[in-house]
């Protein structure tokens, strides 16, 4: 076994409430060299992470309803190896933890079970006019259910 399929099953917690979501790499997504410009890999977590919301919670829009969104405050990827045009990739993305205003997703990007890329990003919860709002207690409560265990202090 590669080093890289060795990672991927260290990468991914176990009991972690997951999504993967595949993604077939377009031509205009590379750069001069034909591989996936690092910028990219960003979008498929979001696109990602959208999918969880909607599978595990509920969909973006709903939240948005509520007059909720998530920005992003850090995001972070560290680059295993490259993709290329016309590769599939596997997106896996899980909730790592929410607290009263925020809370942040981590990721795993494979292609033919080889380690891409992993990632984690954290997000504010912010109102329609931009300023931080706690995500209401029964929404981060459900949110919880599915986020990793604390450890333990």
């Amino acid at each position: 076994m590669s080093r890289a399929q060795a990672t991927v099953h260290e990468t991914v917690p176990e009991g972690a409430t997951t999504i993967t979501l595949e993604h077939r790499v377009g031509f205009y997504e590379t750069d001069g060299m034909g591989i996936v410009h690092h910028s990219n890999y960003l979008r498929f977590c979001e696109d990602a992470r959208v999918v969880w919301l909607e599978t595990h919670d509920k969909s973006y829009p709903e939240w948005m309803a509520m007059g909720l969104h998530f920005a992003v405050t850090h995001a972070e990827l560290d680059y295993r190896q490259s993709a290329r045009f016309d590769d599939r990739l596997e997106v896996t993305t899980w909730l790592e933890w929410v607290r009263g205003a925020s809370l942040a997703m981590a990721y795993t990007i494979l292609c033919r079970g080889e380690l891409v890329a992993t990632g984690r990003t954290e997000h504010a919860s912010i109102n329609d006019e931009g300023r931080v709002r706690r995500i209401p207690r029964e929404d981060r409560e459900r949110l919880a259910r599915s986020a990793l265990p604390m450890p333990q202090r």
